[in-house]
């Protein structure tokens, strides 16, 4: 089954759903080894291109729940193109078209017709149109799968694609250099599935055959384990030996320690309720947000004075605080932790030895499992660019200056965060007499004698602050808004910008921005111009955009998603349910056990709201 972000089901009524599955599309009785496939088999071992596809027989309209790898290389259509669409886009000449080319034989498509609603097998050729429009002849296989209330469940196509000897010349709006590129694509796939070719070497063309003369150990081990969470949910709906591995929780905890990296999967095992919900049901809830849901927390203690203007991180299930402006702008250097794995939290006040000098405008991070470095900001003095560490788990914790060598120019408003558990990397902010920053600096606080070093770029995005900075994909950054320069004025941005810190020679590349080097708009609604908003990293590499300063009647209460790792990056606007917090800016937030982001404080410009606490639960029924 296809995962569903706008899907409605509990997961009470999700797991009958499985089992409804796994009743009606295979025979129980069958050993999972040794039964036969519920298609023709024999026509896998072709020479020419097979590819397979799936539809859901029980939605009229016959959608597409799976596709592999031969449909989409040679069609050109990806998988993420054609889910939930009905096969006949093939009959239509490009992406475009608005109805079945003439030369597709409709006696060929009434006949499919026909035996999908008598639910009987079709065997026939047809012709088909790649995405660019260029013609391929298609010998089909049409098998029903029926369940055992005699229902059919799903439909299995088998597609043997061979060159069509038709010249239709270049679709509208592409040029014949174009269609002789992709005609050239076609017979170098033509080519691998070749006659010459030993049986062993038609990998692709012996298609699901060859996949299931594998044990089960290689098939989880070596090809399900490398799969995405949402494939994995497509290739369950394949066949019943499929659906049965998909079920295995150590598959899905190597599939998302995969997916998601064996850090966020460390925090996740240790997430309250996470075993009993299982890796499976986590998977889904992390990458569909289904679950998602706000709630206010209600908490004891307090932190005395109040104040505004405060960093605070995450160190495991527990909320760290540091500094902040009190009245009168008077920086605090004290911190408080919240532990929310403690029956009735409560903000405790920490004693610790040789605490940083007081600062506000500044950041927390965490590095190493549960050390603190607090960076720059400003103090009594004025601006500052010193670092301190703090071993939350020592007995007595005690902040530690480091004297990191070639730092950068004091800031404050800047953005900042880690990389590998050991690196500190700012970027941007405010220096004296209010000049903006473009700058990036990493520091490696694993060193001995950690030495700052700017990250050198040929081209750097608009200097700003208020913006925030976020780790993607491992070694990935992504900048998003604050106020930035253009010429002499400065404006809110939405700006976003990503560098890989794993090139050789990194540089930052504009996702979004007009007028900016590789500049694009990503589809979708995108947030509005904002700074001192709150950006949250999901596992598989999304960022979640909510409050801040926005500009004219705009809501920052509404929350965006963006995932950087896709070809086209698209903003997607997350209802969700619930109580957010109320319109404010200067929030600050961190992201609890991998499943929960908190947001704590923020100024309405009448009050100050530390004493709000509220929850976005990511994978509520972990709670």
């Amino acid at each position: 089954m296809e995962w569903d972000s706008n899907s409605d089901l509990s997961a009470e009524e999700e797991e009958e759903e499985d089992e409804e599955v796994s009743s009606s599309m295979f025979d129980d009785d069958d050993a999972a080894g040794s039964r036969p496939l519920p298609f023709p088999v024999e026509n896998l071992l072709q020479t020419a291109p097979c590819g397979f596809v799936v539809t859901d027989a029980i939605d009229p309209d016959h959608p597409i729940i799976y596709v592999n790898t031969v449909f989409e290389m040679v069609t050109g259509y990806r998988a993420e193109e054609v889910l939930g669409r009905n096969c006949r886009f093939l009959q239509y000449r490009g992406p475009f078209a608005k109805r079945r080319h003439p030369l597709v034989d409709s006696a060929v498509v009434s006949e499919i017709k026909r035996c999908l609603e008598e639910g009987i097998e079709f065997q026939g050729e047809l012709l088909n149109f790649r995405k660019d429009g260029s013609p391929m002849m298609n010998r089909l296989r049409l098998t029903p799968i029926y369940g055992d209330d005699d229902m059919i469940s799903h439909v299995i196509g088998i597609q043997f694609f061979t060159e069509a000897d038709i010249d239709l010349g270049p679709v509208p709006g592409t040029t014949i250099k174009e269609s002789a590129k992709s005609s050239d694509r076609f017979h170098a796939c033509l080519s691998a599935f070749r006659p010459g070719l030993p049986l062993g070497e038609r990998n692709i063309c012996r298609g699901v055959c060859g996949i299931l003369q594998l044990s089960d150990e290689v098939i989880a081990l070596k090809i399900l384990s490398n799969l995405t969470p949402r494939d994995i949910a497509s290739v369950g709906s394949v066949c019943r030996r499929l659906y049965e591995l998909t079920k295995n929780e150590d598959l899905w905890r190597v599939v998302c320690q995969n997916a998601w990296g064996s850090e966020t999967t460390r925090v996740l095992q240790a997430v309250p309720g996470a075993k009993r919900l299982g890796w499976g049901r986590l998977a889904r809830e992390l990458t569909t947000l289904e679950a998602a849901t706000w709630r206010k927390v209600t908490v004891g203690g307090a932190v005395e004075p109040s104040r505004c203007n405060f960093s605070a991180c995450a160190v495991g299930n527990r909320v760290v605080l540091f500094g902040g402006e009190g009245v009168n702008m008077q920086p605090m250097n004290d911190t408080f932790v919240l532990d929310l794995n403690a029956n009735n939290p409560e903000w405790q006040h920490v004693q610790v030895s040789s605490p940083p000098p007081g600062r506000w405008g500044h950041t927390l991070s965490c590095v190493n499992g549960s050390h603190l470095v607090v960076f720059g900001g400003c103090g009594r003095q004025g601006l500052l660019n010193d670092v301190f560490v703090l071993d939350l788990d020592a007995k007595p914790p005690t902040w530690r200056e480091i004297s990191g060598l070639a730092p950068p120019l004091p800031r404050s408003w800047h953005s900042s965060c880690t990389l590998d558990g050991t690196k500190l990397i700012v970027s941007g902010g405010c220096a004296d007499s209010g000049v903006l920053l473009s700058d990036t600096f990493l520091l490696d606080l694993s060193m001995e004698r950690p030495v700052w070093r700017e990250i050198p770029v040929a081209w750097k995005p608009p200097s700003r602050l208020g913006h925030t900075l976020s780790v993607y994909g491992g070694r990935k950054i992504l900048m998003f808004g604050g106020l930035a320069k253009s010429g002499p004025l400065r404006f809110r941005s939405s700006d976003v910008f990503t560098m890989d810190l794993s090139e050789d020679e990194p540089c930052w590349r504009c996702v979004t921005g007009g007028g900016m080097p590789g500049s694009g708009n990503p589809g979708g609604m995108a947030p509005p111009p904002r700074l001192d908003h709150v950006a949250v990293s999901l596992p598989g590499g999304r960022i979640l955009i909510f409050g801040g300063s926005v500009a004219g009647l705009h809501s920052a209460s509404q929350l965006y998603l963006l995932d950087p790792t896709d070809e086209k990056p698209t903003w997607r606007i997350l209802n969700v349910p619930g109580r957010p917090p109320r319109f404010a800016w200067g929030h600050s937030t961190c992201v609890v056990g991998g499943t929960r982001a908190i947001v704590l404080g923020g100024q309405t410009g009448e009050e100050w709201m530390l004493s709000e606490l509220h929850e976005l639960s990511l994978a509520n029924s972990v709670i």
